[in-house]
């Protein structure tokens, strides 16, 4: 199976690093292939600006929103270079093909990571839990790369506010979330599991269409033990070695 990783932390020497090499070790070891996107290491921007415009256009999914998203690119208030430019390349096209055509022209940055995540037959994140989530870098990275089109569309009824709306896009067979936290197995137990169970892996993964997501903590390890954290490494290999495993 070919696996991509996303892994999220700046410190190369951490713990969670090395839950990132047991678990590829592991994935190698049973014959997997297996690929790293660090996303510190690579500096990746996970800030959304302007430039990911094109990235969150509507399609043939919401006619009707693609006309009004059309009427604003062309409205009075734009220059005369800017309604020149838009009547060159837009002339004698309809506004779904206007629109097709603005989707073409996202951030290079965002295309080569979706190419990557197009390859994989599955997804596997590693990463600390900071404030209830994803590291900012992980986080933004998602938002940069699960674009309208890619990950998901959006019916004219999803995009009225309609959350039944949404069209899953994805196709692989399974997303692994490992995370280490800094507090115990208790404290998620009380509610903080449950608001990651549904805002990463219901939401963020199984909602564009992975068929199954599985999140495996590591708590506390700030301050754990040799043997606990020895258990944990342990663990980390055998997910990756069992990784098909039901």
């Amino acid at each position: 199976m070919r696996i991509l990783t996303v892994y999220a932390h700046p410190e190369p020497k951490s713990f969670c690093h090395a839950v990132l090499q047991q678990f590829t070790k592991g994935l190698k070891d049973a014959g997997h292939t297996s690929e790293v996107i660090d996303l510190y290491a690579m500096e990746f921007d996970p800030v959304l600006k302007t430039r990911d415009f094109s990235n969150w256009l509507p399609d043939e999914n919401a006619p009707d929103v693609v006309e009004k998203v059309v009427e604003r690119i062309q409205a009075p208030g734009a220059s005369r270079f800017q309604r020149f430019m838009a009547w060159w390349l837009f002339r004698n096209k309809s506004p779904q093909e206007i629109v097709t055509l603005l989707s073409k022209r996202g951030p290079n940055d965002v295309r080569v990571h979706q190419e990557k995540v197009a390859r994989a037959q599955a997804l596997a994140f590693i990463s600390p839990v900071w404030f209830v989530g994803f590291p900012a870098i992980l986080k933004g990275w998602i938002e940069r790369v699960f674009t309208l089109g890619f990950a998901f569309s959006l019916t004219s009824e999803g995009w009225h506010g309609d959350i039944r709306g949404r069209i899953p896009l994805l196709k692989h067979d399974k997303a692994l979330i490992i995370s280490t936290t800094i507090f115990n197995e208790a404290a998620y137990q009380a509610g903080l599991g449950e608001a990651m169970r549904r805002l990463i892996d219901e939401f963020t993964l199984h909602y564009p269409g992975i068929r199954t997501v599985e999140h495996e903590y590591f708590y506390a390890v700030n301050m754990a033990d040799e043997k606990t954290l020895r258990n944990y490494l342990e663990r980390a290999y055998r997910l990756g070695k069992e990784f098909t495993t039901p």
